[in-house]
């Protein structure tokens, strides 16, 4: 039989068991390294399906498949994230979150629910090609440092390194419709670094304010100055972003607070770029409260790598995409500075991280990821399952 009919059989008879494994882990998110539950299932599925596995990085799972065209050769890895965040749903569905405050909110129950639907097909395809699928189901995406990096210290890959042909990752997106994928070659995502500060001054009446060494002020003064690091220090061609979300000073409108809190992020896509700006902005951070005369605590998180995708590895699977799916919906996209763990594996492997569509606003307006509304359409999971198995098995089976 054709693969291409092949694959697309077997995409329809998985296509309503995926969804209902979708709603499942929806209605059960667990928050990062905590996915207990989630991995509970995960592994009674890879048993019902008869495919070998072991637990990586708490709990990840490492799993495999072996095709059986030929001699076993090369490796292609496919990744889904298995967490949800930290936010109270808002939905008005059956698969409701169940658990107060956690939410499945950026589509890792898809990632999920779509990578064992993969599993099955391929499991289904094994005498069409050869070599070997791992079926990496990664805990973490969601926290920093991130389970990418427990996975990759676990060594699960140093016995497969030469032979890895490409690691796969998908991500949904409310910004593509149904039916749609979306390319980047090269530089996609950003890295990732946040930022903590506790600037403590001496509060007082907001009529005295010399009295008073004003946090708020200094705060201010801080943010505002921090800016033209990114004006005036960053080479405009190259992505950058500092922006600060959390400012709170716990005074009144006659009252100077004795310290105000201020949390924010730098992201860019060039990592030498990235460390001078990480000096500059720590640098900034210390010395202005000081010059104002206050304190400052200052924490320092740094987050994930710019992703990167490699450019043979993007202009081939938009091949093989356009060739299972259709010319016309296949997109290339630009730069996104959000950031994803799955950054580590692109600096080790070839790896691609593609966007899959799931808006669809005639059954229902989408909002956007990290938000309490997110749902998706779930009939892009026949494009998701389809894009990714066919490109697996192409890539195996044709190796470079």
């Amino acid at each position: 039989m054709d693969l291409k009919l092949l694959l697309r059989k077997s995409v329809e008879k998985e296509f309503e068991r995926v969804v209902k494994i979708r709603r499942f882990l929806h209605q059960y998110p667990e928050l990062s390294f905590q996915e207990y539950q989630t991995s509970a299932f995960i592994k009674s599925e890879l048993d019902a399906l008869g495919i070998p596995y072991m637990s990586i990085a708490t709990t990840g799972i490492f799993a495999w498949i072996d095709g059986m065209k030929g001699v076993p050769g090369d490796t292609v890895v496919l990744r889904a994230d298995m967490d949800a965040l930290p936010i109270q749903e808002m939905n008005d569905v059956n698969y409701r979150s169940v658990h107060d405050g956690i939410m499945h909110a950026c589509g890792h129950d898809f990632h999920t629910a779509n990578l064992l639907g993969v599993a099955a097909v391929l499991k289904s395809a094994a005498l069409a090609f050869s070599g070997r699928v791992v079926l990496l189901f990664q805990p973490a995406e969601e926290r920093i440092p991130g389970g990418a990096q427990e996975v990759l210290q676990a060594r699960v890959f140093e016995e497969y390194a030469p032979r890895i042909k490409a690691v796969l990752g998908l991500h949904v997106s409310p910004r593509l419709d149904t039916g749609n994928v979306g390319i980047c070659s090269g530089r996609f995502m950003a890295s990732s670094d946040e930022f903590y500060i506790r600037i403590k001054g001496k509060g007082g009446h907001a009529a005295e304010p010399h009295q008073a060494v004003d946090p708020v002020y200094i705060g201010a003064q801080l943010l505002s100055s921090l800016q033209q690091i990114i004006s005036r220090r960053s080479d405009p061609s190259i992505p950058s972003v500092l922006t600060f979300g959390r400012f709170i000073g716990d005074g009144a409108a006659n009252i100077i607070p004795d310290e105000v809190l201020i949390e924010g992020t730098f992201r860019t896509m060039e990592e030498e770029w990235r460390q001078r700006a990480l000096r500059q902005i720590t640098r900034m951070i210390r010395e202005i409260p000081s010059a104002f005369g206050a304190e400052v605590q200052l924490e320092v998180r740094h987050g994930y790598p710019f992703l990167y995708n490699d450019p043979k590895l993007a202009v081939r699977c938009k091949r093989l995409f356009e060739e299972i799916l259709g010319n016309d919906v296949v997109n290339e996209i630009g730069l996104w500075m959000a950031a994803e763990d799955f950054a580590y594996y692109s600096h080790q492997y070839p790896a691609l991280f593609f966007l899959i569509g799931i808006r669809n606003e005639m059954k229902k307006k989408q909002s956007g990821l990290h938000n309490a509304h997110f749902e998706v359409d779930e009939d892009a999971f026949k494009h998701a399952m389809l894009s990714m198995a066919y490109a697996a098995i192409n890539i195996l089976d044709k190796g470079n």
